[in-house]
């Protein structure tokens, strides 16, 4: 059974009070055009699924070096950590930036427990793919019926 997390708890509250607002208009003036700092808890953007052994969690990174990609994993979360490196062109006018750069942080919540020892992380085409072995607890059980 896990423990209660209080931090993962306030993670999950602000995800549903930014869900709440996001339909009502002011998702556009909380983008990063405006506040650029808000913009990055979204990157990078992953999806994760799992099957009857494991999980996978497979993160968009394009152009970044893997070994510029920091990967940790803290009490059933995984965290995805870097830095987007902004081109430097000259002296050049923005008129448009809608790819943020600076430092990223991105920390997915696994939904059961995992092997720490049974992890693996492979990048491809700009697609960080990580594989997370489920402990045995978290594994389903097959249950034999007797009969008498």
């Amino acid at each position: 059974m896990e423990s209660w997390d209080l931090f993962r708890e306030m993670e999950n509250l602000r995800r549903e009070v930014d869900r709440a607002f996001s339909h009502i208009g002011m998702g556009r003036f909380l983008s990063p055009t405006f506040f650029p700092g808000l913009g990055t808890r979204d990157f990078p953007r992953i999806n994760l699924k799992e099957d009857e052994n494991c999980f996978y969690v497979e993160a968009l990174v394009p152009g970044k070096d893997p070994q510029d990609l920091d990967l940790n994993i803290m009490q059933g979360a995984l965290t995805i950590s870097g830095e987007r490196k902004e081109s430097e062109a000259g002296k050049r006018t923005w008129h448009r930036q809608e790819r943020g750069a600076g430092k990223f942080l991105r920390t997915i919540e696994l939904p059961k427990t995992v092997n720490t020892e049974q992890v693996d992380a492979e990048y491809r085409n700009g697609i960080l793919t990580v594989t997370l072995s489920k402990a045995e607890e978290a594994k389903p059980k097959k249950i034999a019926v007797k009969t008498h």
